[in-house]
């Protein structure tokens, strides 16, 4: 564990959208997510609209524009739909903000203030590649589960929510040769630790390559892979991202469950779509990660993938991207002591994702 960690864990995630309302309804219909509180002109807010979202342990707050001319309007015109802030909880926000300075890499912003009637929230906020933002929030002198600004929304009792737990890691695509300073961004500037290298011998496949470095937090309550392209035959999906996204940025959230052939199941059936996986790639799958309590049969009709280190294994999904743009897709998750990010299954994901890139001509 990190010393005196001044971070604590992902707080929520921020997307920026064209329809918060469209966004909320597909994320509630199909993927299993509770709207709990909204803000907008009815609460007082003037230039936004936004959903606040939640699945176990999971924040999402959905966010459109209301001005045209407003810098969230900017960032969807240019970006499409994306995250745009990953926030972190902090204990004491003073504190993060002066261990963060004394490190000499990172300027965070000023602190500002947000009372409501459950008091007080602080936050400051970090940029990160991209346009994306890290916002510091210290809710020790607030006591109320909905942030000031919303109102809570009535539930539906007829609602059913969805079996995904909690953020198992988020994932960022940043240019060739970019990879390394942003390592050290978080490393040196943040007080996170490395702990996990994948070069392009390790994901490449026919035509195309990344690289990718892994760094975490507070015993993996954060952890943040970061990818760059990597020389290859054809485009790589990294660099196909950046050229959609006209920047770097999230590529994917990764969602843990704990029991993923149900959750999969479930999301189907909501009309989730995800990426396929040929028969062949479980001829030899028992051989390659030994035993497992899961039916082949099963895993094989819902394309879920397995990997294996020396802590266990790991059963993992990807859905196809969830906006127009061929960007920001999710992963489903369960991990069986496993640590790892599936290093096993990288050939067979990429070949995946390349069959949907040769679709778009952009392969």
């Amino acid at each position: 564990m990190n010393q005196e960690a001044f971070l604590d864990s992902v707080s929520a995630v921020e997307f920026y959208v064209g329809s918060a309302r469209q966004w909320a309804f597909y994320h509630e219909k199909a993927m299993g997510f509770t709207p709990v509180a909204y803000a907008g002109p009815e609460t007082g807010v003037r230039d936004r609209v936004s959903y606040l979202m939640k699945q176990g342990k999971v924040s999402l707050i959905l966010t459109s524009f209301l001005d045209p001319n407003s810098g969230i309007a900017q960032h969807i015109k240019l970006h499409g739909d994306g995250v745009h802030d990953i926030s972190i909880k902090v204990p004491d926000i003073d504190v993060a903000i002066k261990t963060i300075e004394e490190r000499g890499l990172i300027k965070p912003s000023k602190i500002q203030e947000i009372k409501g009637e459950g008091g007080k929230v602080r936050s400051a906020a970090v940029k990160t590649y991209g346009e994306k933002i890290h916002t510091l929030v210290d809710y020790s002198s607030y006591d109320r589960e909905i942030p000031p600004g919303y109102e809570a929304i009535p539930q539906n009792s007829d609602h059913k929510g969805g079996r995904l737990k909690a953020i198992d890691h988020v994932v960022g695509n940043v240019e060739e040769n970019k990879m390394d300073p942003w390592v050290e961004f978080y490393v040196k500037g943040m007080d996170f630790r490395q702990f996990m290298t994948f070069d392009d011998k390790d994901i490449s496949t026919e035509y195309s390559a990344l690289k990718s470095k892994v760094v975490e937090y507070n015993d993996r309550k954060i952890v943040f892979p970061i990818n760059e392209p990597a020389l290859g035959l054809k485009k790589s999906q990294i660099q196909e991202y950046l050229d959609y996204y006209k920047s770097p940025g999230v590529q994917h959230i990764a969602l843990s469950t704990d029991n993923i052939v149900e959750a999969v199941s479930q999301l189907k059936k909501q009309g989730i779509e995800f990426l396929e996986t040929p028969a062949t790639y479980y001829d030899n799958l028992l051989d390659r990660v030994g035993k497992i309590d899961e039916d082949l049969d099963v895993l094989k009709r819902y394309s879920i993938l397995v990997d294996r280190d020396d802590k266990g294994y790991m059963l993992q999904i990807f859905t196809k991207p969830i906006g127009d743009r061929p960007t920001f897709f999710y992963e489903i998750i369960q991990r069986k002591g496993g640590t790892s990010f599936g290093k096993g299954n990288f050939k067979a994901l990429f070949e995946a994702i390349e069959r949907e890139q040769a679709k778009r001509g952009n392969l």
